[in-house]
């Protein structure tokens, strides 16, 4: 493993995609960013700008952009993927023949393959060769791409199976503003990752209403509460969920105005349509097809989430919010230590 002059690929040029590129650029690494957009790839190469998901942020002049995704990925001591978790089956087929078999494979993409119940790395597992299986990463913590690009102090983890991974990521994204601790419980990371958009959707929705404080603070105690009777249910070690990537990303996702899932929700219980909202967005809010794929798995596994459930029906089955809030307060009553015991 390469850290003196690692030479990385990232595929993916979102707001993240774009951030955690520039990152390691001005570390001093040599990065090229594959990105989709033709208007994205000739911005950065211009003004060094990625106009389309952050304008108005100058970006590493050293940091490269191209629509190749084979020549991204060839040749690379590190490949970092961050696409939508919908399309990520489809990008991991188009780079697998190219990767290098000593490359690491690091996502930072959020979500749960509608389809399969597959998180990112399972799709990983079964789209690359084999010899990936060991050389897999997660990074994931409470972070805002605008937020990382400009430096403010943030903190997030590098999860992996193999620990020697999981220091080398560590090693490679770690500077004096981006703090990055390791895990070994990739399944419970990348739940807390996934989950926590959809409960940022209901506290979204929550405030659209203009409900309070009050309501926020159970929602996201509950929606925690969730996260963890899912992740204990699929094996998942249950601490996790008390970590960054669980309770610390929820909570950013739930209150802060930079979320695109609490931005769709607060659209929500402001009474407008989900069509026109996403029609609207230029970036993807993961919480809406997580919340699909979310009720499907948790019903095949048997796990109670009444507030995800909520968000699906509110999403695809047209139930309105002050209902969904009306049957989640008159539920049976319960004891909360019920989870727990």
């Amino acid at each position: 493993m390469n850290l003196e002059s690692p030479k990385i690929g990232v595929v993916g040029a979102g707001s993240w995609g774009t951030a955690l590129a520039n990152l390691l650029s001005e570390k001093g690494f040599a990065v090229e960013l594959w990105a989709f957009e033709k208007l994205v790839q000739e911005s950065i190469h211009a003004d060094n700008e990625n106009k389309l998901f952050l304008p108005g942020v100058k970006l590493s002049p050293t940091l490269s952009a191209s629509g190749d995704i084979a020549g991204v990925v060839a040749d690379k001591d590190l490949v970092l993927i961050v696409v939508p978790s919908h399309v990520m089956r489809e990008i991991a087929i188009q780079a697998a023949g190219h990767l290098d078999a000593r490359s690491t494979v690091v996502t930072a993409s959020k979500g749960i393959e509608i389809k399969t119940h597959l998180t990112m790395t399972g799709i990983l597992r079964e789209t690359l060769p084999p010899v990936f299986s060991n050389q897999l990463a997660v990074l994931s913590g409470p972070t805002f791409a605008k937020e990382v690009v400009v430096k403010v102090p943030t903190v997030a983890t590098a999860a992996s199976e193999n620990v020697s991974v999981a220091a080398y990521v560590q090693q490679i994204f770690a500077t004096p503003f981006f703090r990055i601790y390791t895990n070994d419980d990739v399944l419970g990371v990348e739940l807390g990752g996934a989950i926590k958009n959809v409960i940022a959707i209901a506290s979204g929705i929550v405030d659209g209403l203009g409900l309070g404080l009050n309501t926020r603070a159970a929602l996201i105690t509950r929606g925690l509460t969730e996260m963890q009777r899912l992740g204990i249910k699929l094996g998942a070690n249950p601490h996790t969920f008390s970590g960054l990537t669980g309770v610390g990303d929820l909570v950013l996702t739930c209150t802060g105005h930079l979320s695109r899932n609490h931005t769709v929700g607060k659209l929500i219980g402001e009474g407008k349509k989900i069509t026109d909202i996403l029609s609207e967005m230029n970036m993807v809010a993961e919480g809406v097809r997580t919340a699909k794929s979310l009720y499907n798995l948790s019903r095949k596994v048997g796990v109670e989430m009444p507030i995800s459930h909520a968000v699906y029906s509110v999403l695809y089955e047209n139930l309105s919010p002050k209902d969904a809030v009306f049957l989640l307060m008159t539920r049976d009553l319960k004891d909360e230590m019920d989870d727990f015991r």
